[in-house]
């Protein structure tokens, strides 16, 4: 697999070397063979049997240096100053023809020195959750982790109750988080708080290197990063449901896919997650979050010499950055090719009907990009008239409006019911449901007659309303 190990390669006191457990019988229950491609792994020749040993750690691959990352981490606004890995392995780094380099991670391979008593396992339904919403976001444009393979280990984990075991392979353009650089600062080690800085910069950011402060334009590079992010994920509806700064990546990824959840009916509070019982990361706090945890990076970087004026000025202007971004995503949605600094009040006033009405988030646009030419309000109210009012001034025909707004408004998003579905059906051994989702999700903005279920919003029975850690 051509491995690299540039993490590896820093000091000891940014990880802990580890081995994952040998499972007693791996089987391959999803593999990527898409992103397989994107590595340069397709052409490995390894079978069925071979990928499912190699992907649940069983077998070690010649090159790879198993580490678990340390990290700490604000969570819930609480600082804790020890999380790290505790139930994952970086196998090691690929570089791409292309130049571009990959962490190759197992989640569920087993205890780390980080684990604090847990058994470093997975069940299977994390599993499969992170696999489906991950690769789903990917293909909705947003940037995130992704998802190689998932692969039952044989075991039997207990939580609540005897689960079946898995391991999944993460697959992102790095693992450092902004718990990362709380992790030295706490300790006070300027040194390594440095060479992470360095080494993020060079990893991440290079062109920042040579600026006068180049840590400030690191700071500068990483808060563009999570503007566009979060704007991404309000824009689909997407609520993450564990916002701490050790799940806020300097990449500017999406990661962690615990209890999150993409919303069925509008809501501005909504809240999903089981553990969030203040509603701290409820989706429409998620912006404000984002900046919390850059002021937190921000206070680290201070150790290393950036200065205080220049990186509260980068913060101040974290939430002009996310509008911008929102905007240049939400005026699509709306039929709007020329999108206004006026189209705010627009955006505002359809969330607003969304809200009120409990409308379904997703279905909702695709049902608005089919009256553009109706000739009553009917349906949306009077927010209807005065949008078609907007749209009809940019010289498009409805034809083209509608078109337009069904290549950037999702059909298929990984419904909560449905994944939980996938996740009940496939304890019991059957993986169609999981296997479904998947092939409609690789092609969101399509119709597709024979996965036309997956398209649709729950009965209130069928609502999941409430989502829970994988660990």
């Amino acid at each position: 697999m051509n491995f690299e190990n540039s993490y590896a390669a820093l000091p000891k006191a940014f990880y802990a070397t580890v081995s994952p457990n040998e499972v007693p019988a791996p089987a391959l229950l999803a593999w990527n063979q898409e992103l397989a491609l994107e590595l340069g792994l397709a052409a490995s020749g390894y079978d069925e049997a071979q990928l499912a040993s190699v992907f649940s750690g069983s077998v070690a691959v010649e090159g790879s240096q198993p580490i678990s990352m340390a990290y700490a981490g604000h969570q819930f606004g609480y600082f804790v100053p020890q999380l790290g890995d505790g139930r994952a392995a970086l196998l090691g780094e690929i570089v791409t023809d292309a130049g571009n380099r990959f962490d190759i991670q197992l989640k569920g391979s087993g205890r780390t020195p980080f684990s604090r008593g847990g058994d470093g396992k997975s069940w299977l339904g994390p599993v499969l959750r992170e696999y489906i919403l991950s690769e789903a976001m990917h293909h909705l444009g947003v940037p995130t982790t992704r998802a190689l393979a998932a692969v039952g280990t044989g075991e039997t984990v207990y939580r609540e109750s005897p689960l079946p075991g898995a391991v999944f392979t993460r697959v992102a353009a790095s693992h450092l988080r902004v718990g990362t650089f709380e992790y030295f600062a706490e300790q006070n080690d300027v040194e390594s708080l440095r060479t992470l800085a360095d080494y993020a910069i060079a990893r991440h950011y290079p062109e920042v290197a040579d600026e006068k402060s180049p840590y400030v334009g690191f700071f500068r590079r990483v808060a563009e990063r999570q503007a566009e992010l979060i704007a991404h994920w309000m824009s689909i509806g997407f609520i993450h449901g564990v916002m701490n700064t050790d799940n806020t990546t300097i990449s500017g990824e999406t990661i962690d896919y615990g209890p999150a959840a993409y919303m069925d009916e509008f809501r501005y509070d909504k809240v999903f997650s089981s553990i969030d019982t203040h509603g701290r990361y409820a989706y429409a706090n998620q912006p404000a979050i984002a900046q919390w945890n850059l002021a937190r990076l921000a206070v680290t970087l201070l150790a290393i010499g950036a200065e205080k004026d220049e990186l509260e000025a980068v913060l101040a202007s974290f939430p002009d950055r996310y509008g911008a971004h929102y905007l240049a995503l939400m005026g699509p949605k709306l039929g709007l090719y020329d999108v206004q600094e006026t189209d705010s009040g627009i955006i505002a006033e359809w969330l607003k009907y969304l809200d009120d009405n409990g409308l379904d988030y997703t279905l909702s646009f695709r049902e608005l990009a089919s009256r553009v030419d109706a000739i009553d309000d009917s349906r949306f109210g009077p927010f209807e008239t005065k949008w078609r009012q907007r749209t009809a001034d940019q010289g498009k025909t409805p034809a083209e409006i509608s078109a337009f707004m069904n290549s950037v408004n999702p059909l298929f998003i990984p419904r909560n019911h449905r994944v939980e579905q996938a996740i009940a059906e496939a304890v019991e051994g059957d993986l169609t449901v999981f296997n479904d989702m998947n092939t409609a999700l690789a092609k969101p903005y399509a119709e597709q007659p024979d996965l036309s279920d997956y398209a649709k919003a729950p009965r209130v029975r069928e609502r999941v309303t409430r989502t829970f850690c994988g660990t």
